[in-house]
């Protein structure tokens, strides 16, 4: 069973051992602008910053997202803490009325 990774969950974050990119069939081969490369640099290295380099607005997306989940869990948390408080008051109301209530049958 051959499970493969998606870009948003890539089976690795090490560039080096991901797949590398296929052409696509819709260009035909060789039509793409070659990348720079200036003398004495190693490509591989090169290569490795690129896909790095891509790899980034989406760590930076999950990251945010994270972030965001986790604000929103904790006003979910606030929220119901503040419920719960004024269900506590309201049940305490309650109770002094029914002491009350009772304490005036027992009075007359």
């Amino acid at each position: 069973m051959n499970i493969h990774g998606t870009i948003d969950r890539p089976l690795t974050h090490d560039p080096k051992k991901q797949a590398p990119m296929k052409p696509s069939t819709s260009e035909p081969a060789g039509s793409a602008i070659p990348d720079f490369t200036t003398a004495g640099t190693d490509t591989g290295s090169r290569q490795n910053r690129t896909r790095e380099m891509q790899l980034i607005p989406e760590a930076l997306a999950r990251a945010h997202m994270h972030e965001r989940l986790h604000e929103a869990e904790q006003e979910r948390r606030a929220v119901r803490l503040a419920t719960a408080r004024r269900m506590q008051r309201r049940a305490e109301r309650a109770s002094m009325r029914a002491r009350r209530a009772l304490a005036m049958a027992v009075m007359q």
